[in-house]
């Protein structure tokens, strides 16, 4: 017998475990039990371990293919001992629903709710590389009577679990990310999708004619003869599918959301995803300020050694994801704490990039994310899975559950994090210019070109570009530039009216606009402009196209002269003519590259080319350069000025007081200058609260040194 079936039992034990009633001071953990691993004999000491190094949180995966083995036949034994066992060890359970693992009787009885992709052919159910556990990838949920079958799993689960006392909260839709496969074999042509689609059609068209000349296709006679299409040729309805595909996939995290909220109205419900959207949005549907919108705590995996360890990857990813929390706590969802062996990511990388990790590369890892203000860290293994392709990936702890020294960094992380409850009371300030994600450009790159490599690179060339001269580049929705003094726009080639009408408010109003170049080429339904640029923009910045190429085969090292730097560009070239504008740039053949124009209260400068892909792919001097001066450009001063370009710092400011996180992601001893700009107030001390290593200051300098893949969080006080 079992707590959760004995709730008087259950409350007795509530009323002695009152650590395990309240959520943590900072969530620390891991995804523990995936069906099968570990063994059941290791489960009772496995928690007792964990409680014992310092974790305070389990994630479980609740896998629907797992648990309803026959129609409303529930085997919840294991998951029951995992709450069990959580409780009686003073940890608390994030339950991960995982509808999106269907039983396998439900594939045979809803056979026309398989995925089926744009070749018509269905997806059938696979075995997880995550857990060795059937049902992958689920069913399509556009299906009625699917959805169904999953409200009923989903309400069983709920009902049985909601007081019990070691509930945390519930986890959905697995790093929010649809599987939607690529340009050349796209997910769902399913019925059920198809209606979907016509109907979110029909409310944005009114009627099928109205579609029909959107769309070019004149001789539709009626609403059914309306299907996704099969390609992207046809610039209109390519956009408009995806644009679906994310409405849908939305629609879907809501009633997630509802469901467990009507059920369950006393716990969190958090969700992660992998800090996609700058590259996913149209394939997997990611993006970070829609699904943080909808729970009470937003996340992100990110795995160093599958992306790289350059310190910009990471520090880029928790950026991203705390832009799109908007002010909710947010949480590194799946955090590498071990090696990740065979995986075609990691094939011909050195030894040094993530591969073979060690304890200070944990360190390392959890100092990025807590600096970027992540307020909870779990890794996607408690201990590594015993079979699958990522078999040994990713744990702590080792094949067998013993103590690592990785798994007693954690456990010293974990220890320290909880001991210091003020200091996730403040949060990373402002940073001094916002990159704007502008998600039509990433949507027609993509119809395009078959990918979202252009508008990717540029984003985070530009990210990078501020990030090495230590300037806080944040990610801005185009919804809220008027937060920032300074915002720059990469790879701008397709923009809505709406998104056109902002930015000129934006200028009027005093802002200060970069933008790279081809602004708003293309408008709503993928149509070029026949005058460049188009729609009010010639008008915003002061100038009008002279001649362009749409070569980026040839202009891989194009360069060209802007405000006295020598800076590279990349994909295409725009020159222009100017009216109202001041020319500030040149291409070597002596043609206007960049003008800079005062509008309303405000100053728009565009560039002809994309820097941001630029410094993405060559990293050059000059180029970073350019970028620094734009904050002098803008009238604006750096918050925190550096000594040592390898060396990263960030403020946060709260309730919590005020503390500089400093990091050294380099493999050597380095010593340090901070100087915290006035604006931030006035400090006489400055605390180690990590170490306790000796901290000096001298005026707005604070001096240190660092060991390597270390770091200090310094608490500043007057």
């Amino acid at each position: 017998m079992t707590l959760s079936s004995l709730p008087l039992v259950a409350l007795l034990l509530s009323a002695l475990t009152t650590i395990a009633q309240s959520a943590p001071v900072f969530p620390y953990g891991a995804v523990y039990f995936r069906k099968s691993n570990p063994p059941a004999e290791d489960w009772a000491r496995d928690h007792q371990t964990a409680a014992r190094v310092g974790m305070n949180t389990f994630r479980h995966w609740f896998m629907w293919s797992a648990i309803e083995v026959k129609p409303k036949h529930f085997d919840w034994r294991d998951w029951d001992r995992m709450m069990d066992l959580a409780a009686s060890n003073h940890l608390q359970v994030v339950i991960a629903e995982l509808v999106t693992a269907a039983p396998e009787w439900a594939s045979e009885k809803f056979p026309a709710a398989h995925y089926l992709g744009s070749d018509d052919r269905a997806v059938h159910s696979g075995i997880s590389g995550s857990s060795a556990t059937g049902g992958f990838p689920g069913l399509c949920l556009d299906n009625a009577d699917v959805r169904k079958a999953a409200e009923t799993f989903l309400t069983e689960l709920v009902r049985r679990y909601r007081n019990h006392p070691a509930l945390l909260g519930y986890d959905v839709w697995n790093e929010n990310s649809f599987p939607g496969g690529s340009p050349g074999r796209m997910f769902c042509f399913c019925e059920a999708t198809q209606k979907e689609f016509r109907a979110w059609l029909r409310k944005k068209y009114q009627s099928v004619e109205n579609l029909g000349r959107a769309w070019g296709r004149f001789s539709y006679a009626s609403w059914d003869q309306v299907h996704p299409p099969r390609d992207f040729s046809g610039y209109a309805e390519g956009l408009d599918w995806l644009e679906f595909r994310i409405d849908d996939a939305f629609r879907l995290l809501r009633w997630r959301v509802d469901l467990i909220r009507r059920l369950d109205p006393n716990h969190l419900i958090a969700a992660h995803g992998v800090a996609g959207t700058l590259d996913s949005l149209p394939s997997s549907t990611c993006d970070e300020w829609r699904s943080a919108a909808q729970v009470d705590v937003w996340g992100f995996t990110w795995v160093a050694s599958r992306k790289g360890s350059e310190p910009w990857k990471q520090f880029h990813a928790v950026d991203l994801v705390r832009a799109g929390a908007r002010g909710k706590p947010f949480w590194h969802a799946e955090a590498q704490a071990g090696p990740l062996w065979m995986q075609p990511q990691v094939t011909g990388r050195s030894r040094e990039d993530g591969r073979i990790t060690d304890d200070k590369d944990v360190r390392l890892w959890n100092l990025i994310s807590c600096a970027g203000g992540a307020t909870g860290i779990l890794y996607p293994r408690w201990r590594p899975l015993l079979d699958g392709p990522l078999f040994g990936a990713f744990g702590a702890f080792g094949m067998d559950g013993s103590i690592t020294p990785r798994a007693e960094m954690a456990g010293r992380v974990a220890t320290w994090a909880n001991e210091h409850p003020e200091i996730w009371k403040s949060k990373p300030v402002r940073g001094e210019v916002g990159i704007v994600f502008v998600p039509e450009s990433e949507l027609f790159n993509y119809v395009q070109q078959g990918d979202t490599r252009f508008y990717a690179e540029s984003a985070r060339g530009a990210y990078q570009a501020f990030f090495d001269s230590n300037i806080q580049a944040d990610w801005v929705r185009i919804d809220d530039i008027a937060e920032y003094p300074l915002v720059y726009l990469p790879y701008p080639v397709m923009l809505r009216d709406s998104t056109i009408d902002q930015l000129r408010r934006y200028v009027q109003s005093g802002g200060h606009l970069v933008s790279e170049g081809l602004p708003g080429y293309f408008g709503e339904r993928g149509r070029a402009g026949e005058r460049q640029p188009n729609r009010g923009l010639d008008q915003l910045f002061g100038a009008t196209e002279r001649y362009v190429e749409f070569t980026p085969d040839l202009l891989e090292n194009l360069s060209l002269k802007v405000r006295d730097h020598e800076i590279g560009g990349r994909l295409f070239r725009q020159e222009y003519s100017t009216g109202a504008a001041r020319k500030v740039g040149e291409f070597s053949n002596g043609e206007a590259a960049a003008v800079e124009n005062q509008f309303g209260q405000g100053a728009a400068l565009l560039i002809g080319t994309f820097p941001g892909a630029a410094y993405f792919a060559h990293h050059a001097p000059e180029t970073r350069a350019f970028f620094r001066e734009l904050l002098d450009w803008a009238k604006l001063k750096p918050g925190l000025q550096v000594s040592d370009s390898a060396i990263k710092a960030r403020l946060h400011q709260g309730p919590g007081r005020t503390y500089l996180w400093v990091i050294n992601p380099t493999r050597a001893r380095r010593d340090v200058t901070v100087t915290i700009d006035e604006s931030f107030g006035t400090f006489g001390r400055a605390e180690d609260v990590w170490e306790r290593r000796p901290v000096t200051m001298e005026g707005r300098a604070i001096h240190l040194s660092l060991d390597e893949r270390n770091g200090a969080v310094l608490r500043l006080s007057k």
